[in-house]
C-alpha cells in the first residue's frame, strides 16, 4: 500500500486523516464491544445502572451538566499521550457493551441499537470529539519525541477547546432527546 497521500499532505491534512482513521477504528471497537456475549441478567444490571444515573440526574435538573462533565472528563483523559488512547478505546469498547446491554434489556437486537445511534447527531459528534482527542494525543506524543512538544501544546489546547464545545452541544442535544423519550 502506497502512502503517497500521506507524504504529500500538509500537516493540517495529516491531522484530518488521523482523526478519520481513529474514527473508523473507534466504530470497529464499538462494534466489537457490542459483540461481547451478555446474559439477560448482566444486560439488565448494566441497563439499571445506566438508567438510575440518568434518572437521578434528570430529576435533579443536572442531566446536561452531568453528561457534559462525564464526556469532557473522558475526552480530556484521551488527550494524554500513551495512556489516553488505551483508556479511550477501552471506554469506547465498554460503551459498545453497554449499548448492547441496553438493547438486550429492552428486548431488541443490539444491531438495532447501533443503527438507532447512527441516526442521532449525538453519536457522530461524540465520536468526532473522542477521535480528535485520541489523534491529538498521538500527535502530541509524536511531537514530544521530536522535541517539539512545547509547540504542539498550542494545537492540543485548541483541540481541547473544540472538543469541549462539541461535547457541550452534544450534551444539550442528548438531554433533549432523553427528555422526549
Amino acid at each position: 500500500m502506497s502512502l503517497n497521500f500521506w507524504k504529500g499532505a500538509s500537516t493540517k491534512r495529516k491531522r484530518i486523516y488521523s482523526i478519520i482513521a481513529i474514527f473508523a477504528l473507534a466504530l470497529i471497537v464499538t462494534v466489537l464491544g457490542m459483540l461481547v456475549p451478555l446474559s439477560p441478567q448482566q444486560a439488565k444490571t448494566i441497563y439499571d445502572d445506566v438508567n438510575s444515573t440518568l434518572q437521578s440526574s434528570q430529576a435533579n435538573g443536572t442531566l446536561a451538566s452531568y453528561i457534559f462533565g462525564n464526556n469532557l472528563m473522558i475526552c480530556l483523559i484521551m488527550f494524554i499521550p500513551i495512556a489516553g488512547p488505551i483508556v479511550g478505546f477501552t471506554i469506547i469498547f465498554s460503551s459498545g457493551t453497554a449499548l448492547s446491554a441496553i438493547a438486550i434489556a429492552q428486548g431488541y437486537p443490539p444491531y438495532l441499537a447501533l443503527i438507532a445511534e447512527f441516526v442521532t447527531p449525538v453519536f457522530w459528534l461524540e465520536f468526532v470529539a473522542y477521535s480528535t482527542a485520541i489523534a491529538g494525543s498521538i500527535w502530541l506524543l509524536r511531537r514530544m519525541l521530536q522535541h517539539k512538544g512545547k509547540y504542539e501544546i498550542r494545537n492540543t489546547c485548541i483541540l481541547i477547546a473544540i472538543c469541549a464545545v462539541i461535547l457541550l452541544v452534544t450534551a444539550h442535544i442528548e438531554t433533549t432527546i432523553i427528555g422526549l423519550a
